[in-house]
This record gives structure tokens, sequence and C-alpha cells, in this order.
């Protein structure tokens, strides 16, 4: 009986590639692009490094290139003009993302702006963030968060001076109190035993990392569907474990919310952004009504956008740096020269506060710029520094 199931599976796929190699392919207005294999298409050739695939391919086929990936006929521009044209010039065609397991699975549904195809729902998302959370009131009111959490990065910095230290960690542990507090009114998270939050800094980084990692996979089931249900690579069980998780942390800051709602009642003010949008889920006059789904999914949006993104930046701005000292010197010289000692930007702040080295035994040339790709391209290895005091003590306090 195997011996038969094991004939008639080779029958059928004999005959899917019979039927690929023998399908007229047109290629009328189509970019130039390597010829695709049966099934599979061009999928073997982005590796485990997809951006810097493309970019070696588009050496050889150009600024556009077309590619076979599974089922699915890609575009791929590898060029400023030839971005600007898909990015500005054609946005709206252009403005949504395909549908996807990941879209599905951990961006509860589409109910958010990263996946949410373009229509009303997309432009609402938009219209809440601009109005709700990013103008200029929103952000002169809460930017004495941006220097309280700025001042005790600092102080750590300094309490840790002249030891090795994973710069990963104190980056987003800043931006992660920034963004929950003005975002969901606390931090929610555990960075000491005496809190009693709903999970550790350490756990939540380990969401964001798994978060970036899963949206930035090449699922298989994405490109060739019919081979979904066997989820061969295990992402999509990683992306259902990593909803639960994010659903339980969703649903608890929801309801720690509602609770204050109902017992405030008429005299209810929105202290964050998550009242904002608990406020906006009950206006009758809103083009597409949100539930709370809708809730979560932009709330999780601006949390992992506005952490990962920031982490991931600045420790390739220090890796690069510490590979290049003389850059230090140069730009702490000219933060010194143009601002003086007030400290604002995150890079001013570190330039300027601190000398920076790495540890001993450790050549800048040793310094490991190895990329893990996902939905944020991140260091595979964290950076690991030494920071030493320019500023008297009572500057870091």
């Amino acid at each position: 009986m195997e011996s038969l199931s094991c004939v008639l599976l080779a029958i059928a796929i004999s005959l899917l590639i019979i039927k690929f190699l023998n399908y007229p392919h047109r290629r009328k207005n189509l970019p130039p692009g390597p010829r695709p294999w049966p099934l599979i298409g061009n999928l073997n050739l982005l590796g485990h490094h997809p951006h810097q695939s493309l970019h070696k391919l588009s050496k050889t086929y150009g600024k556009l290139m077309h590619l076979r990936l599974g089922s699915s006929s890609v575009v791929v521009a590898s060029s400023p003009d030839m971005a600007r044209e898909f990015l500005r010039t054609h946005d709206r065609i252009f403005a949504s993302r395909p549908p996807s397991v990941a879209g599905k699975l951990i961006n509860n549904n589409y109910h958010n702006v990263l996946w949410a195809p373009y229509g009303d729902q997309w432009i609402q998302g938009r219209k809440i963030y601009h109005n709700e959370v990013f103008s200029p009131k929103r952000l002169d009111s809460s930017e004495y968060i941006r220097v309280q959490e700025m001042h005790i990065f600092l102080s750590r910095l300094h309490v840790l001076s002249g030891n090795p230290m994973v710069l990963k960690g104190h980056f987003l542990s800043m931006n992660l109190s920034v963004i929950n507090r003005i975002v969901l009114g606390r931090k929610y998270f555990n960075e000491s035993k005496d809190e009693k939050e709903i999970m550790t800094l350490e756990e939540f980084q380990e969401m964001l990392d798994e978060f970036f990692l899963l949206n930035g996979v090449t699922n298989v089931g994405d490109w060739m569907p019919w081979m979904g249900f066997m989820d061969l690579q295990g992402y999509v069980k990683r992306m259902k474990a990593l909803f639960k998780r994010f659903d339980r942390f969703n649903e608890h800051v929801l309801e720690d919310h509602r609770k204050r709602m109902r017992a405030e009642g008429e005299d209810f003010v929105a202290k964050d952004v998550v009242d904002v949008l608990l406020k906006l889920a009950d206006d009758p006059n809103l083009q597409v009504k949100l539930n709370s789904e809708d809730v979560k999914g932009l709330t999780q949006d601006l949390i992992i956008g506005s952490t990962n993104t920031t982490t991931t930046t600045m420790e390739w701005a220090m890796s690069e740096l510490i590979k290049k000292p003389h850059l230090i010197e140069k730009a702490t010289e000219e933060l010194d020269r143009v601002i003086g000692k007030t400290m604002r930007l995150l890079m001013a702040n570190m330039l300027q506060g601190f000398n920076w080295k790495l540890p001993e035994n450790m050549r800048a040339e040793d310094v490991d710029m190895e990329e893990l790709y996902g939905l944020g391209t991140r260091r595979k290895f964290p950076l690991v520094i030494v920071a030493e005091p320019r500023l008297r003590d009572h500057m870091y306090n």
C-alpha cells in the first residue's frame, strides 16, 4: 500500500512538472530575470539573506527585474529612481502588502496598518496615528517621558561604565519604556524582582525578536499555497504560539484600561493612546468602526515599530563607529562644537557623555558584522562594548 502511494505521488508530481514546462509562460512587458525552475520558480536563489541575494541578482539583470517565486510573479526594484516610482509616483497601486500567513496569524488578521490592504481601514488607521498619536500636541505632552527615560538610560550606562555591556538590551529597555508609557500608560514589564507586571523585559525582547523574524522569513506556504498545510519549515506553528503570547499581553492591557473607564464613568479622561483608541471605538461617526482586534493591532504596531527598529538602527550605528574609532572622535568634536553639552539626541548623548571602546583583547576587525534577516535586519551577534564617562559624575544623575 505504501509503495502504491509513493508511485501515485511521483506520478502527480511528474504531471505537475510537465504541465509547468508546457505552460505558455507569457513574458510580455516583463523585465529581465533568471529562468525559473519548475514549481519553485526562483525561490532557490533567495538564500538566507534575501536582500543580499536580490542585490547580487540586480547586478546581472538590472535595476528592475522579474522573479518567479513559487506560483507568484514578482518585480523587484533595485535603484532609488525605480523605488521612487513604486513608493511615490504609483504609491496607491502598490500600497498593499500581499496576503501572507504572518499577516493573518501574528498581525491580528490584518487588523492593523502594517499588513492591512489599502482601503478604508488602512486609511483610517493612518489618520488615527496622524491625528491622535503623532500630532504636535501629543508629542509635546509626552516629551517629559522621553527626557526621564533618557536620564535613566544615561545613569544606567554610567553605573556600568568600565565593564563590557550588551548594548542592545539597554537600547531596548529605554525605547520600550518610552513607547509603553506613551501608548499604554505604563511599562507593563518587569526590570527587577520587586516589580509585578505581566512579563519581564527579557520575555518582551524575545517576543519582539520572534515577531521581526517571522514577519520577514521566506515562508514556502506563502509562495506555494498548495504546500502550506505541511508547514515544512515550522513557521506556522511558531506564529500561532507567538500570537497567543501577544494576545495574552494585549488582552491584559485592554482590560486594565477598560476597568478604569468603567470606574470613572462620565469623568473618564484619556491619558494614553489606548485610552484614546477605546474612546474612538465608541464613536458612531467613524467611517470604519473600531473593535477590540483593531485596537490591539494599532497598539501592537506602535510598540513594535517604535522599539526594535530604533534599537536595531542604534546598534548598527554604534557597530560602524566602533570599527572606525576616528569617526567617533570626529563626531564627538562636531557635537561639542555645535551643541555643546546640551544632551538631546540619543547618539549625541552617547558620544558626548562617554568614550567608547571594545573589551580588552578585542580589535576593531574582530567585530562580527553578520546580519540576521527578518522584517528588520539586525545583528546576528549583539554588540558588546565598554563605556567610559567623559563628564563629571553629577551630570549622569
